[in-house]
């Protein structure tokens, strides 16, 4: 199992392995938790998010994480920070998808706030960012819950839809 990058009270967060496909599966092939994907991906699609994990980690230093409960041991979910395009330019986000059956426990909020802090204090960030669907209402109250506040509106196009998305903002002098 690759090191722990971060660790809360009920969880632990680390670089995601080859290992873990069959339980990235059940996240990213489940249709409902991904709704604002515009549906369940396919086996090629998994193997591709993770290649593209797998390049983040390389080229960056830091991708999304597998997120693990530690009472079970169980991969529940995935949080990390991950370069996305805004305004012209690459900004560090705070991003975060979990099991259904994970949802509704504290989970997003515990890790995409150690999340947070991670990109200040080690990565050294200035600000962060959490680009989030309009109808992706329960990820924009972790953005709240975070210390985020909205900033912007975009639209995104994935899959032939155009999304609205909102753009939640947090930087380090309002943080401390």
């Amino acid at each position: 199992m690759s090191e722990v990058l971060l660790e809360t009270e009920r969880l632990i967060l680390r670089k995601l392995e080859q290992d873990d496909l069959d339980e990235v599966c059940k996240l990213l092939q489940d249709p409902v938790v991904m709704y604002a994907y515009e549906g369940a991906f396919s086996d090629q699609e998994v193997q591709a998010w993770l290649d593209k994990m797998f390049r983040r980690y390389e080229n960056d230093g830091f991708a999304l994480w597998a997120v693990i409960e530690k009472s079970s041991g169980e991969l529940i979910g995935q949080c990390g920070i991950t370069c996305q395009e805004y305004n012209g330019g690459w900004v560090p986000e705070v991003g975060y998808l979990f099991r259904k059956e994970f949802w509704h426990k504290g989970f997003a909020t515990e890790a995409a706030i150690a999340c947070k802090e991670y990109a200040f204090q080690v990565l050294n960030f200035g600000e962060v960012y959490s680009i989030i669907r309009d109808t992706n209402v329960a990820s924009q109250n972790v953005a709240r819950r975070n210390g985020m506040s909205e900033v912007d509106i975009l639209i995104k196009y994935y899959r032939g839809v155009e999304m609205p998305h909102i753009v939640f903002r947090d930087s380090v002098s309002k943080s401390v």
